[in-house]
């Protein structure tokens, strides 16, 4: 069990994040986004060359070595891997795979309304070929581990399988009943969205690194073939609210308001998918 921490400016306020220039533990409000990782108000105009003091230096390789700072987002990419290693065994090979478990894990509108609903989240952990699971998974390693450690790892679990759900209820919106859907990226939008809402509160802006991150995803998503546009923007909605829920209402009480907010989503998405795909029957 890692240790707790406080805001060095706000001290009643709990946090996992520390400044990547000088160690000291920061919440959200003191927060600035920087090539280099997440800095802390004093040092978010530093360049990349300073260095913290060799005392720093030390503190902050102890604690980062006694702990991994982003356990949820490594073990999700480890299941992704996993479950493709499995699927291309299953399947016709490294780049094709198929098999049993992939069968029983992909989403169909159709499926789904025959009572398959643990597709809804099963589906997440598919992928259609090498390029496509690399693509994610190098995707959710590099956000991930910036949210997670903004975040928290049991908030972070929640925005990303919020996000996720919200993103196959828009990818049943979307697609024709039959249509296959695969992939983590539903849930990947929204860290992409938590990110967005991460960097407005910390500066005010939307026109920050992460805006651009999206608008780019965007274009991808509505240019590229056989990309589902549902699965995208359901995500990207799901992340924004659901971390807008958890940060404004981090500090209220009852404690479990947020979290309960955030489940709240995912409880719509489900009943969102129900509705869309009653019309398949």
């Amino acid at each position: 069990m890692s240790d707790t921490h406080y805001c060095y400016r706000h001290p009643n306020r709990e946090t996992l994040v520390s400044c990547s220039e000088c160690g000291r533990y920061i919440c959200e409000e003191c927060m600035n986004f920087a090539p280099v990782g997440i800095r802390c108000p004093e040092h978010a105009t530093v360049g990349p060359g300073s260095k913290p003091s060799a005392k720093r230096q030390v503190q902050v390789a102890r604690r980062r070595a006694g702990s991994l700072a982003a356990p949820a987002t490594v073990t999700l990419v480890v299941a992704n891997v996993l479950i493709y290693l499995i699927t291309v065994f299953q399947g016709a090979g490294i780049d094709r795979p198929g098999g049993e478990l992939f069968e029983k894990m992909w989403l169909t509108g159709i499926q789904v309304a025959d009572g398959d609903y643990w597709r809804l989240v099963s589906a997440m952990f598919l992928h259609g070929s090498i390029l496509h699971i690399a693509f994610n998974m190098f995707a959710l390693y590099w956000l991930g581990t910036v949210v997670e450690e903004a975040i928290g790892t049991m908030r972070f679990l929640l925005v990303y399988f919020a996000s996720g759900l919200c993103g196959s209820a828009g990818a049943l919106l979307l697609s024709d009943p039959g249509a296959v859907t695969v992939g983590a990226s539903g849930a990947i939008f929204g860290i992409m969205g938590a990110l967005l809402m991460l960097e407005y509160m910390t500066t005010g802006s939307f026109a920050g690194q992460a805006a651009g991150l999206i608008l780019i995803n965007l274009v991808i998503t509505f240019t590229i073939p056989n990309i589902s546009v549902g699965g995208h923007l359901g995500g990207l909605i799901g992340g924004i609210a659901a971390t807008w829920a958890l940060m404004r209402m981090r500090y209220a009480q009852p404690a479990w308001l947020g979290p309960a907010l955030v489940v709240g989503i995912g409880v719509a998405s489900v009943l969102v998918a129900y509705v869309r795909v009653q019309s398949f029957v």
